[in-house]
């Protein structure tokens, strides 16, 4: 019984310490909470007054909706952008018929999000700049020179956009 003689015992500092723990886990996610909720407004200019007056959303993770995460109303922007593209072609338009190896990368037309490939695009005539990156940090670029009623069809055999090695010398 002589290592019974401390204040907690031998097995009541670890409930004490699990009761610590606990509480200061609890404390940790409100505060989350109330950072987020204040992340949220703090946009709007009014980051100040909102902080004061924010309540702990609730904890409940089926029901929380986060007000950053909201999806934009309309189409995805690679259809609003292929078609303000397909829109400006005209009667003289060219067509471009997009592959990449391997298949499914993302096609930006003068930086804009336009698809992924296989894709055939509606243009009017002029120069572009064609860039595709791939599912595994692939990246093939190509400068394209499209004439009225013209119709490309063009691969694009995607590379390592990092080296796989890096020399010292």
């Amino acid at each position: 019984m002589a290592s019974d003689k401390g204040l907690l015992g031998q097995s009541g500092w670890k409930v004490w310490l699990l009761f610590l723990l606990i509480s200061l886990g609890s404390q940790a996610a409100r505060a989350q909470a109330i950072v987020e909720a204040a992340g949220a407004t703090a946009n709007s200019g009014t980051a100040a007054s909102s902080v004061k007056s924010a309540k702990a959303p609730s904890l409940d993770t089926e029901k929380a909706v986060s007000s950053h995460l909201v999806a934009p109303a309309g189409p995805p922007a690679d259809e609003a952008n292929r078609k303000a593209l397909e829109d400006q072609a005209g009667p003289e338009a060219g067509k471009l018929m997009l592959h990449s190896v391997p298949s499914g990368a993302q096609i930006f037309i003068n930086g804009l999000f336009v698809g992924r490939t296989p894709l055939l695009l509606v243009v009017p005539p002029g120069k572009y700049k064609l860039e595709m990156r791939g599912q595994r940090q692939d990246y093939g670029k190509r400068n394209i020179g499209l004439l009225p009623h013209e119709t490309q069809d063009i691969i694009v055999t995607l590379g390592a956009l990092y080296p796989g090695r890096v020399s010292t010398r």
